[in-house]
C-alpha cells in the first residue's frame, strides 16, 4: 500500500510552516497541500494555532498583577 503523501506532509507540517525543511521537501509538501483538502485543513489549524499562541505570548500582564504574582512566589519560596 503506497502513501499518497499525507503521512509525510502531516509529520513535517510544523517544520514546513516555520520554513525549516529543505527546499525539495518544502516544494513536495506545498504541492501535496495544494491537492489534498484534508491536509489543507490540518495546515490551516496548525497555522491558526501558531498565530494565536504567538499573539498570546506578546501580551503582558498588568503591572499590579505581575507584582502580586511575584510577591506570592517569593513568599512561597521563603517558606520552603
Amino acid at each position: 500500500m503506497s502513501d499518497c503523501g499525507c503521512d509525510k506532509a502531516r509529520r513535517d507540517l510544523e517544520e514546513y510552516l516555520r520554513n525549516e525543511v529543505c527546499k525539495t521537501e518544502h516544494n513536495d509538501i506545498r504541492e501535496h497541500l495544494e491537492n489534498c483538502p484534508g491536509c489543507q485543513d490540518e495546515a490551516l489549524i496548525a497555522r491558526t494555532l501558531t498565530e494565536v499562541v504567538a499573539r498570546a505570548c506578546k501580551e503582558t500582564a498588568p503591572d499590579e498583577l505581575r507584582d502580586q504574582v511575584l510577591a506570592r512566589l517569593r513568599s512561597v519560596q521563603a517558606t520552603h
